[in-house]
Formats: structure tokens, C-alpha cells, sequence
């Protein structure tokens, strides 16, 4: 892989660059927020609690609303349902599904006049985390969520960006293979098939 000096400027770079369009999608506004959830409950049954995952959060079907606001031109007033996924899993490896409660948002976002076939998305990240110890009573499981959230305009733009051409090939991959003990042993010294003798002893 070519290695590039990042300490260079670009004036002292621009001869390496190749000048190339690109189709991306852009983030043309964001905002993060957070929530906190202090009581989740959910009833285990007859499982025992081992750990909590927590999948992407997404927008809830046919609740994205986008409007405008009066006398504020290019900003839109976005309000949607936000929807979290989550999932217990037991010592025995079962799982219990469930959601988060619903957070319903209501934002304001740069969001510029464009023509009618320019379309923008609202675009949804979520990092959720279990604050203090879950809580296991009576086949009852209790935790706390905190959840970070950001919420983006995305739009799909034709974009003219400097570049050093083609990403090299890559490193070869590395095949899995279970270990083998016969690798170790084709490695050991081998051994003497006979005793010491007295001399030897003596010396040693």
C-alpha cells in the first residue's frame, strides 16, 4: 500500500491527487440526544438472566412526520416514533425478545429547500447501554437503559473529492483452521532413544 504523508499539505500534495466525482450520501444536518429508562421490567419465566444485547433502533413505520416551520425557511420540524429492540439471553442460551418503551421525538432540523425529486432521509443511530446491575427477583428481571441517540438529514449527492485513485489489493486473508497438535509436536526437539551412560553422569 502506498504510504501517504499526512504532515503535507495539500498544495504540496496536489499533484498525487486525482479530482474524482463520487455519488455518497451526505449528512446535511444532525443532533444528538439522550434517554434514560430507570425500570425496565421483563418476566424471565423460568430462565435464568446470563446478559442484555441491544439491537439498532429505528424509526417506527408511518410515524415520520416532516413539516414546515413558519418564518424559519430550510429548517423542517421532524417528529417521529423511535423504536429499540433488545434481547436477554439466558445461561441456556435461550432468548427473550422485547422493546425498549417508545421515545417519541420532536426536532427541528436544517433541512434546505431542494426540487421535488431530491429526496432527504431522517436517519436514526442509537447506542444503548444497562446502567447499574439488572435485578433478578421472582423470575422477574429489573435494569435500567440509558440510550444516546442522533438523528440525521441524509441526502444522496453527486460530490468532487480528491483522491490517491483505486484502494490497493488487499493483504491475503487469514484462513481459520482448529489448532492441531500434531503442529506442535512436528516442533519438539527429538528426544534420546538411549540412557545416559556413566560417563555422561559424570560430567553432568
Amino acid at each position: 500500500m502506498k504510504d501517504v504523508d499526512l504532515s503535507k499539505t495539500m498544495q504540496e500534495n496536489q499533484e498525487e491527487y486525482e479530482n474524482v466525482c463520487i455519488i455518497a450520501d451526505k449528512v446535511f444536518a444532525s443532533c444528538q440526544q439522550r434517554k434514560c429508562f430507570s425500570k425496565i421490567e421483563v418476566d424471565l419465566g423460568d430462565k435464568t438472566f446470563k446478559n442484555i444485547k441491544f439491537k439498532p433502533g429505528f424509526i417506527v413505520p408511518n410515524t415520520l412526520v416532516i413539516m414546515d416551520i413558519e418564518n424559519q425557511p430550510n429548517f423542517r420540524r421532524v417528529k417521529f416514533t423511535l423504536r429499540i429492540p433488545f434481547e436477554i439471553i439466558s445461561t441456556k442460551g435461550n432468548i427473550i425478545k422485547g422493546f425498549l418503551p417508545d421515545i417519541y421525538k420532536d426536532v427541528i432540523l436544517f433541512m434546505p429547500d431542494a426540487r421535488d425529486e431530491f429526496q432527504f432521509k431522517i436517519v436514526v443511530e442509537t447506542s444503548s447501554e444497562v446502567l447499574g446491575e439488572p435485578i433478578e427477583t421472582d423470575n422477574k428481571l429489573t435494569f435500567a437503559v440509558g440510550v444516546f441517540i442522533i438523528t440525521k438529514v441524509v441526502g444522496t449527492v453527486q460530490l468532487l473529492i480528491p483522491t490517491y485513485g483505486y484502494c490497493p489489493v488487499p493483504d491475503p486473508c487469514t484462513e481459520f483452521s482448529p489448532e492441531d497438535l500434531c503442529d506442535e509436536f512436528d516442533d519438539k526437539p527429538f528426544p534420546d532413544f538411549f540412557p545416559l551412560q556413566f560417563e555422561d553422569i559424570v560430567r553432568e
